[in-house]
């Protein structure tokens, strides 16, 4: 009868080990980042109308704050864990007929106040805190001029 225990009580070691393989993982979140969009940009046209852009006479940046916030940062002081970056977009959210025919966009940023512009694909470290962000956004006709009407561009800014 001894022996019989012993085979089960190994039986049941053997599934308790297997068990606690097999239980679910927890995972703690280590950081934040918050976008808050603030306000919107206005895009001008140049005297040639073959540009439309934020930065052009009459125009202005797009806003946004991001705060960064990661503990694991903070304690293993790695003061740069995320990244923040404002690509330009393929195309207008609306334009008129022929508005997005022959144009390339491109997009810039400026980190807490800096007058330093940054290629809006080139992601930009941020320390923990809150950061100011100025997006600006300019499109090029490469043939013509731009077609009377409204236009609508939408940079997405992200935090990696």
């Amino acid at each position: 009868m001894a022996r019989k225990r012993r085979r089960n009580n190994r039986a049941l070691l053997a599934m308790a080990a297997f068990a606690g393989f097999c239980l679910p993982v927890q995972a703690a979140i280590t950081g934040t980042c918050t976008i808050m969009v603030g306000t919107s940009g206005t895009m001008t046209a140049n005297p040639a109308i073959g540009i439309l852009g934020s930065k052009q006479a009459g125009g202005s940046s797009a806003s946004a704050t991001i705060v960064a916030n990661s503990l694991l940062c903070s304690l293993l002081n790695l003061l740069d864990c995320y990244s923040v970056s404002a690509p330009a977009p393929a195309a207008f959210t609306s334009a008129p007929s022929g508005g997005d025919t022959n144009v390339t966009f491109a997009s810039v940023f400026r980190l807490d106040g800096s007058g330093v512009d940054i290629n809006g694909s080139a992601p930009q470290r941020v320390v923990n805190g809150t950061h100011t962000m100025q997006v600006d956004l300019t499109a090029t006709k490469s043939s013509g001029i731009f077609p009377a009407g409204n236009y609508q561009g939408a940079v997405t800014v992200r935090c990696e």
